[in-house]
């Protein structure tokens, strides 16, 4: 299992930058896959981006070229960089672990254990 805790969100105006951390305090963090997912108001809660254990990057389409994730094992640490935000990117943004990452495609665990509570960015116009 993993314990993981957001930060990093915040208020920023359309085209601005935030980093988003995800920090893993269980023993494991090194060999999950571990991905970023967000949700807006009234939405289903939507894939962002994923980064294997190996390091293997995907994306969501509407954040291509403007989003990226990254990993320091040595930190139990993921990251989200997000650049050249859009009002469209104001979502609750979560950090999950341990799914499984294969053939390009992501599953998520369902346990609520295997997710972050959960950081806001919300992206004015």
């Amino acid at each position: 299992q993993v314990q993981l805790v957001e930060s990093g969100g915040g208020l920023v105006q359309a085209g601005g930058s935030l980093r988003l951390s995800c920090a893993d305090s269980g023993i494991t963090f090194s060999i999950n896959n571990m991905a970023w997912y967000r949700q807006a108001p009234g939405k289903q809660r939507e894939f962002v981006a994923v980064i294997s254990r190996y390091g293997n990057t995907r994306y969501a389409d509407s954040v291509k070229g403007r989003f990226t994730i990254s990993r320091d094992n040595a930190k139990n640490t993921v990251y989200l960089q997000m650049n050249s935000l859009k009002p469209e990117d104001t979502a609750a943004y979560y950090c999950t672990g341990g799914g499984i990452y294969s053939g390009g495609n992501y599953s998520p665990r369902t346990d609520k254990g295997y997710w972050g509570q959960g950081t806001q960015v919300t992206v004015s116009s």
